[in-house]
């Protein structure tokens, strides 16, 4: 049992070295770069660097070859990618219709668009969710994943990853600090209201609808073998379909059904939520009907 809690809080081991390398290490990287960067980006940039360069030494260390890792021969990752997006767009974008359709998602008529101009942001905005989704989806059902489900069961390793996955996207910083007020201390000063943000309780239904798009990628890693191609371009495509949506459209929390989303993006919030656990659900009422 002990040694089962041991090998639960590993990664959040891992990441509070990273947070606290990156307050320690932070104080001299802003004594170089000066205004050139917010402290607080500073913080964020460089506990994010520190856990991606994280991955390959605990991989190493782990032993975990390429194909337990997810990553399948190269054209048939190249599929995956394509067959999750495909996956990502249709499971999302009924959000976007009911969100539209009830008033929330409000087109808006400022931006001066041409189709050339549409289709330069829609390029770089996908280049950069698959970006976003590489990363963390090489981190969370890639490492992380991968490590709980060797110590403990599968079901406990989607819940424990999609919780880390959920509570990182909170730990963020918004106090902003000029150069002479930065002291030695004052990265673990502003690390503990990263930390505070992750609880409060304002962030709830976000972070329940970001639990549920950990449970769904989790599923999906766990139930095909070397996936992470799928979950990378899953993840690509939602970032993506997100990015455009909040550039497209205004987000008009005057509407009575303002409680569907989140202030965190516009889009994640209780409709999300509750959206991915009858999705989740429904695949393993019609697994277990299959199998009947």
């Amino acid at each position: 049992m002990i040694r089962n809690i041991y090998y639960a809080i590993v990664p959040l081991l891992v990441l509070f070295c990273a947070l606290l390398l990156s307050c320690t290490l932070g104080y001299f990287i802003v004594q170089g770069v000066g205004d050139a960067m917010p402290f607080r980006q500073i913080l964020t940039r460089s506990t994010q660097l520190y856990l991606v360069l994280s991955i390959y030494p605990i991989a190493r260390y782990l032993k975990i070859s390429k194909k337990e890792f997810g990553f399948a021969p190269s054209l048939v990752f190249l599929k995956q990618l394509c067959q999750g997006f495909g996956i990502g767009f249709i499971v999302l974008i009924p959000i976007f219709i009911v969100l539209y359709a009830v008033g929330i998602n409000v087109f808006d008529q400022s931006e001066p668009w041409t189709l050339e101009r549409l289709a330069n942001y829609m390029i770089v905005t996908l280049l950069v969710a698959l970006l976003i989704s590489v990363i963390e989806e090489s981190l969370f059902r890639g490492i992380v994943i991968v490590g709980l489900i060797r110590k403990l069961p599968v079901t406990t390793a989607i819940l424990l990853t999609s919780l880390y996955y959920a509570g990182l996207h909170f730990l963020s910083i918004k106090t902003n600090l000029s150069v002479p007020d930065i002291h030695f201390f004052s990265g673990f000063v502003l690390l503990g209201e990263a930390l505070a943000n992750v609880v409060n309780p304002s962030n709830q239904p976000a972070f329940l609808a970001l639990l549920m798009v950990g449970i769904f990628l989790g599923v999906l890693r766990t139930q095909v073998e070397t996936s992470l191609g799928l979950c990378i371009g899953c993840h690509t495509c939602w970032v993506w379909q997100i990015k455009m949506s909040k550039k497209l459209f205004n987000t008009n929390y005057d509407s009575d059904y303002q409680y569907l989303v989140s202030h965190y993006d516009g889009v994640i919030g209780p409709l999300v939520a509750a959206w991915l656990l009858v999705v989740v659900a429904s695949y393993f009422i019609y697994r277990h009907m299959k199998k009947a």
